[in-house]
């Protein structure tokens, strides 16, 4: 016959002794330490996305200048439907390819060195979400059509701003936003 154990006795609130420890952190408890971020990223994807959607429903391709663009301010603010093969300003124009290239090797260095870049700060994750989610819908267009749609066309006077669109400016302002809060941050 063998001889019966006993447990020790355990107050209660107190951690049972036989019990393994849970994990530090599970894959959702990971994803919810960064829920700002990916509000922010999928926010930008999605409005840059269906309002591309709406240019490509609406103006055919090469739609610039009146009268085939919609005047929203007359001689200041118009929507077009254009294509950028390049960067910004059209820099790096006929480099779609390698501009894709690039973009999907930011997202990943993004997601990388994420706990170097601060991002479990608030701030950090609402700027690197504008800009990963620009990314994100600036890489698509450039897969699906080989070129950025771009659509926010503003005139003052006689300088015309750099077409653009809502991933352009999700990715300015993340920049933006990331760089006055890290000088704004102690040493």
């Amino acid at each position: 016959m063998a001889a019966a154990t006993t447990k020790p006795a355990v107050s209660p609130g107190s951690p049972t002794p036989d019990l393994p420890a849970a994990p530090a952190a599970t894959g959702f408890r990971r994803v919810l330490a960064y829920r700002v971020f990916w509000a922010c990223a999928l926010g930008v994807f999605a409005l840059d996305q269906l309002s591309k959607l709406w240019i490509i429903a609406r103006l055919p391709f090469g739609t610039y200048g009146e009268p085939h663009a919609i005047r929203m301010v007359r001689d200041f603010f118009y929507i077009v439907h254009v294509g950028n093969t390049g960067a910004a300003w059209s820099m790096f124009s006929g480099r779609s390819v390698l501009l894709a290239g690039l973009a999907a090797a930011t997202l990943v260095a993004i997601f990388i060195w994420r706990q170097a870049l601060g991002l479990r700060d608030r701030i950090a994750q609402v700027s690197f979400g504008l800009l990963c989610g620009g990314i994100a819908g600036n890489l698509l267009d450039r897969l699906r059509h080989g070129h950025v749609i771009d659509f926010l066309d503003f005139h003052f006077g006689s300088y015309v701003y750099p077409t653009f669109n809502l991933a352009d400016a999700g990715i300015c302002i993340g920049v933006g936003l990331y760089l006055i809060h890290s000088l704004r941050q102690p040493d």
